[in-house]
Parts: C-alpha cells; structure tokens; sequence
C-alpha cells in the first residue's frame, strides 16, 4: 500500500509543479493587466485563473475573484472592455493610450519575469558564455570545413548571432548537416560556406552537435546586466524565429506543444532539478510575451493594433468590426489549440 502511494506521489508531482508554473505565468500575464487597468482608473469586474465552473470565488470592493476548474487560462475581464458602457470607469471611455498601457502590460509583465529569472540563472555563474571559439574538441569536422579558433561566430545561414542560445536554435532543423556562417576573424569578417557538423535527430528534427568550446566573458556588473537583456532577448527571438519556420514549413505540427504538452514537459524537466527547470520557465514566459503581442485576432497584439489605428486616425475602428475580427480569431485560436491539444494526448498513449 505504502508502495503504491509512493509510486502514485512520484508520478504526480512532477505534473502538479507544471501545473502550478503554469498558473503561476498565467497569473503573472493577467496581474499585469489588472495592474495597469486599476493604475489607469479602469473598473475590473472579475479577475480569474482557470476557465470554466468556479471552485473558489471573494467578492472585492469592486471585483470579484476567482479560481476556476481548467487550470490552463484566466483572465481580467474590464468593464467596457468588449462592449459599450456609460460608467466613466470603462475601458471603452479611456483615452487610447491609458488603454495601450492595459492591453500590453500583461506580455510585459510576463517578459520582465523572464529578465528576472534569467538574472537569477546567470547570478551563480563566474563568467559568461560568448559566441567566439575557443577550442574544437579532438574528433571536430567543423574545424575541417574552415572554421578556427579565435572566429567569432556572427551568422548562421544568414541570421545574426548573439547569445549561445541563438547558436543553439540556429543549429536546429539543420539541412545536409551543414551551415553557411558569417565570422568575424582578426578584424574582417569572413562568409564560410557549406561547413559540416556531426547531426543526430531528436523527435524528427536535425540537431547538431556543436564539437568546439566558446570562449568566457569576465563576469562584472556592465556585463552582467548586458548578458541578461541579451539572453532575454534572445529567448524572445527564438520565439519569433520558431513562429516564422513552423509557417515556412521549416518544422510540422508535431513540432508545437499546447497546454497538455507543455504540461508534460514542464514535468518531466523538473524531475532533474531546479536548474533544469528555470530556462524552460524563461522560455514559457517570454513565450506568452512575445506570442501575444503579435498582431493575431483575438491576442493581445490585435487589440493594441486597433488602438495604434485609433490613435493615427483619431477615431476608433467601429466595434461592430473589431468585435467580429477577435470573435474570428477565437474561433481559429479555440480550433487550433484544440487540435495540439489532441496531437499532445495521443502522443502520452502513443
């Protein structure tokens, strides 16, 4: 019996802290939403974590909290926010940028959070990782397709390098186990084409296995704070650069990962410790940022977007058509995370 328990505990923890990370990025996405909209004098009436039936509910001065069933989702929900109201405290009666302030303050939030923890993984460290080469390891082939010690690695097939985490991604989804790179090397940069790398295929993409060591950069407070905004940045970019190959056919849909997924690896990652776990947190976060300030139907980013309009036309986008553009998008946004949804639990049985 003492067994099962135990079996059952080391089974589920895992789940119940991607559970938890989970809720704790969406609540930091709509903190920072019901931040901005009580500093712009805009009335909350529900501020929730989950979708579906209430389990637990505390009705404030003016708002009413809640924690509900499905614990993938919430939201701050601002009256006059989709529809008209003659309150004076509705979001449809602030100015446009009080309004921009609330609509982009909850990917903010998320994307500070991601800064943070970043700063927080890269404290410990005694130096940096750079992207210039220090050595190549004995059994290199890179190093017999042009590359030297010393180079600074600034392109890889054409997309400019920052962080080793760029290295990373741009050493993903490789084709022919070779790259085209831009070097800096002794004050000129050098374009090498065609250099070959060992590749082992990972869930059905080509990942490569970088055979040399880059060299370190003195920790001290400028390069500290550098060094975070970069790796910040460079998680955001990985974003956006994943986005852009999933469209140009780069990677398939087996390659995305809803809720159910992330859950699952989330997990998984934390049965092998904390330091593991805080760069897929970072990627999460900056993830939720980043994707919903994208200008799609229904995201945060299309409702920025009509207010930009707004603000250049000096009059708003009548609502009739920007309710029915996020109504659409919903619906696709619904229909799609529904179909990732079903990919991630037929792949738990599969």
């Amino acid at each position: 019996m003492l067994l099962s328990i135990s079996s059952a505990w080391n089974a589920a923890w895992p789940i119940l802290v991607a559970i938890f990370l989970f809720l704790m990025l969406i609540f930091i996405h709509e903190f920072g939403h019901f931040i901005a909209a009580k500093a712009m004098g805009v009335r909350v009436n529900e501020f929730a974590i989950g979708f579906g039936p209430t389990l637990f509910k505390k009705q404030g001065k003016e708002t009413l909290y809640a924690i509900r069933v499905v614990p993938f989702g919430g939201f701050c929900a601002m009256e006059g926010e989709d529809d008209e109201s003659v309150d004076s405290k509705a979001f449809c009666n602030k100015k446009p940028w009080r309004r921009l302030i609330i609509i982009i303050a909850g990917a903010t939030f998320n994307l500070v959070f991601g800064l943070i923890l970043v700063m927080i993984i890269l404290a410990p460290q005694s130096k940096f990782a750079s992207t210039k080469i220090a050595e190549f390891s004995d059994d290199a082939i890179s190093s017999q397709y042009g590359l030297q010690v010393g180079d600074e690695i600034l392109k890889v097939d054409g997309r400019t390098i920052y962080t080793t985490y760029d290295l990373s991604y741009a050493f993903t989804g490789v084709k022919d186990s070779m790259v085209d790179m831009l070097v800096e090397r002794d004050g000129d940069k050098v374009l090498l084409n065609d250099v070959k790398f060992s590749t082992d295929t990972v869930e059905g993409v080509s990942v490569v296995n970088v055979d040399f060591w880059v060299a370190g950069i003195e920790k001290n407070p400028a390069t500290f704070i550098s060094q975070s905004f970069k790796t910040t940045v460079s998680y955001g970019r990985i974003v956006w650069l994943s986005l852009i190959d999933l469209i140009g056919g780069k990677y398939g849909l087996s390659s995305v990962s809803g809720p159910v997924g992330v859950t699952v690896a989330i997990g998984t990652v934390a049965r092998s410790g904390i330091t593991n776990l805080l760069p897929m947190i970072v990627l999460i976060t900056v993830n939720l940022g980043v994707f919903n300030l994208l200008p799609i139907p229904a995201l945060d980013g299309s409702r920025a977007l009509f207010i930009l309009i707004e603000m250049v036309r000096r009059k708003p986008v009548p609502q009739k058509y920007e309710s029915a553009i996020h109504a659409t998008g919903l619906v696709v946004l619904l229909a799609f995370m529904a179909l990732i949804t079903l990919k991630d639990v037929f792949k738990l049985f599969a």
